[in-house]
C-alpha cells in the first residue's frame, strides 16, 4: 500500500507542475525580451504568484493525501512584508516541504541557494532560474588552487541575490551544512556534533554583510525527525513518523554590520565563533528529543 501511496503522490507532484508551468513558461518568455528591469520586477511578481501558488497546491494536497504528522513551534510577528535569513539543519528533501508548511505566506517568497546541477531538473529548474535563485558550483579547493577566480563566483552569485533582495521582500533560506546529513558524513568531515554536520559560514556572512540592515530577523530552525534515516520518498508513501520543527527569531547582531567576512580574519574568527555556537545548541536541543 505505501509504495502505491507514493506513486499517487508523485503524480499528483507532476500534475500541479504542469499545470503551473504553462503561465511559468509564458511569464518566463516575457521577462526575457522585457527590456528594463522595472518591467522584469514587475513580471517577476508575477514569476513570484506562480510559485507560490504552486507551493500552495503541493501544500494542500500533501495536508490532506499523506497527513505528515509535523510538530511546529513558530514566533509571533512574521509577515509577508518582510525580509528573512532563515537557516536550518538538513536531513531530507523533505525538509523544504516542511519548512513551506509552516512559513508558507507568512513570510516572503523563499530563495534557496542550489547545486548548478539542478538547474536541469525540467520546469523546476526553469522556474528557480526565472525567479532568480542564486546557483552556487561550489568548486573544489583544488580547482581554486588552479584557478583563484573561481572562489569569487559563488560569492557574487550571492551579491547579486542581495541587491535583487533590497527590490522587494524576500525569504533567503539556508541549509548552513551544505548536504543532508548522515553519520557516514559527519564521521568523514570529523564533525564535533552528534546530529549536524559542520556549518559553513561563508553564505550566512555574505547575506547578512549585505543585508543586515535590511533584514527583521534571523529564523533559526531545528528539524527533528522520529525516523533516524528519513527519506523524501518514505514522506510521499506517508510513513516518515513525526516531525518536529522550533523556528526561533534571532535578532541580527550589530558587530556583523561593521566588516565583511572574506576581508577581516579577526570578523570571520567571530562569526564562526557565533555559528558553531549556535551550532551546539542546536544539537543539544536535538540530543534532548
Amino acid at each position: 500500500m505505501a509504495p502505491l501511496k507514493g506513486l499517487i503522490s508523485v503524480l499528483l507532484l507532476v500534475i500541479n507542475t504542469l499545470f503551473w508551468s504553462i503561465p511559468l513558461i509564458l511569464l518566463t518568455l516575457l521577462k526575457l525580451i522585457t527590456p528594463t528591469r522595472p518591467l522584469r520586477l514587475i513580471v517577476l511578481r508575477g514569476l513570484n504568484g506562480v510559485a507560490l501558488n504552486w507551493i500552495g497546491c503541493n501544500l494542500w494536497w500533501m495536508r490532506h493525501w499523506l497527513k505528515p504528522r509535523l510538530d511546529a513551534t513558530l514566533p509571533e510577528g512574521l509577515s509577508p512584508g518582510q525580509h528573512w535569513l532563515v537557516i536550518s539543519n538538513h536531513r531530507s528533501w523533505t525538509d523544504i516541504f516542511m519548512l513551506l508548511m509552516v512559513l508558507h505566506r507568512r513570510i516572503p517568497m523563499p530563495r534557496f541557494f542550489l547545486k548548478q546541477q539542478l538547474i536541469w531538473i525540467p520546469i523546476v529548474g526553469l522556474a528557480w532560474w526565472a525567479l532568480e535563485y542564486p546557483f552556487m558550483r561550489r568548486y573544489s579547493r583544488e580547482q581554486i588552487a588552479r584557478r583563484p577566480q573561481l572562489a569569487d563566483v559563488d560569492r557574487k552569485a550571492t551579491e547579486l541575490m542581495c541587491e535583487r533582495a533590497r527590490e522587494m521582500p524576500l525569504a533567503i533560506f539556508n541549509f548552513v551544512e551544505g548536504t543532508r546529513f548522515t553519520p557516514a558524513k559527519r564521521d568523514a568531515q570529523n564533525s564535533p556534533f552528534r546530529h549536524l554536520l559542520r556549518p559553513k559560514a561563508g553564505g550566512v556572512a555574505q547575506v547578512l554583510s549585505h543585508l543586515g540592515e535590511q533584514l527583521d530577523g534571523i529564523l533559526d530552525v531545528t528539524l527533528h525527525y522520529e525516523n533516524p534515516q528519513p527519506t523524501f520518498w518514505g514522506f510521499l508513501c506517508g510513513r516518515e513518523g513525526r516531525i518536529t520543527l522550533d523556528a526561533r527569531r534571532l535578532d541580527v547582531p550589530e558587530w556583523m554590520l561593521d566588516s565583511r567576512y572574506h576581508d577581516d580574519p579577526h570578523y570571520k574568527e567571530r562569526f564562526h565563533t557565533w555559528l558553531n555556537a549556535l551550532w551546539q545548541e542546536k544539537d543539544q536541543a536535538l540530543d534532548s528529543r
